[in-house]
């Protein structure tokens, strides 16, 4: 299949969302302004204006008329798919790093990082049917451990939340009473910052990325590792196929120590892994930066993760 290139962010991707019927492609980046794509051909639709700042995470919901995005000006932003439109602005004191909705969309979580005084933490906000009814208020605030949450995630029914970051642990949370449930074994998890995390279309399972150059598959209730992919690369970006058992890596080098602009010195490729056998059974080269976002098509059977333009961060 011939990759199709998508020019339109001025500032490195960040992060990438198909909605539910995989016609839509939603990226985030540093420019501060969200964008959305045809799926199939690549044509930009339309951008999100707004933000103030670097843009990290976004979710669409199931329906695929309302955009959540997390930035850095210390906001989250509820979006109208079609027309663009701000519904309603989340305010934060700190930059807001992840965003997901909830089985649903009646609920949304999101992740702001320590700054200052404050440490990281998790916010459930309740999503209004009308905009107009829309509050600020959080419905549920955890707090974080020490250092920056990079992803959160619901569990199964919603009734956990799943959280990883800087501090290399794998968390579950009780939604209902925001207990802490359940912490990644220090011997068997990573051992570096995890940098993002990915469900399965089921949500039975999900799977982590590394700088320690690893990626991890766990079981969504017990936190059971059950599969551990090595590489020779930090990991920043995962994602698993829908359809078959793939696994597929992104990474590279940190900006900081890219000195040339040969992909093969970068190590800039998508590596696939065989999601059982745990194997390297493939990779696509091209990118002349570190990857820092994947995502699957929702049918398993296009490769749209290769849809986008990666830059040095």
């Amino acid at each position: 299949m011939r990759p199709i290139l998508m020019k339109g962010h001025e500032r490195p991707l960040t992060y990438l969302k198909y909605n539910k019927d995989g016609d839509l492609l939603f990226s985030c980046a540093k420019d501060h302004t969200p964008t959305v794509w045809f799926a199939d051909n690549g044509e930009r639709l339309g951008t999100y204006r707004g933000h103030n700042g670097a843009v990290w995470c976004c979710d669409v919901s199931r329906d695929s008329m309302t955009l959540i995005t997390g930035s850095a000006d210390q906001t989250a932003k509820l979006w109208n798919v079609e027309t663009g439109a701000q519904l309603f602005t989340f305010n934060f004191d700190s930059p807001a790093r992840s965003v997901d909705f909830a089985v649903g969309d009646k609920l949304a979580v999101i992740t702001t990082d320590p700054f200052m005084e404050l440490n990281s933490a998790i916010h459930v906000k309740r999503i209004a049917r009308d905009p107009a009814d829309q509050g600020g208020e959080s419905v549920l605030i955890l707090k974080g451990p020490q250092g920056r949450i990079n992803r959160a995630v619901w569990g199964p029914l919603n009734r956990t939340i799943i959280s990883a970051g800087e501090d290399a642990i794998v968390r579950i949370w009780d939604t209902e009473t925001g207990k802490l449930l359940k912490e990644s074994d220090k011997e068997t998890g990573h051992k570096k910052t995890i940098t993002s995390l990915a469900k399965a279309a089921d949500g039975s399972h999900f799977l982590t990325g590394s700088l320690d150059k690893s990626a991890k598959l766990w079981d969504a209730r017990t936190l059971e590792l059950i599969k551990t992919y090595v590489t020779e690369r930090p990991v920043n970006a995962v994602t698993m196929s829908p359809l078959l058992d793939h696994v597929v890596l992104g990474g590279g080098q940190d900006a900081s120590a890219v000195t040339t602009t040969d992909h093969r010195a970068g190590k800039f490729e998508a590596k696939f892994f065989d999601k059982i056998l745990q194997e390297e059974i493939g990779g696509v080269k091209g990118h002349f930066g570190p990857i820092n976002a994947l995502a699957f098509n929702p049918d398993g059977k296009r490769y749209g993760f290769l849809l986008l333009q990666i830059h040095v961060s």
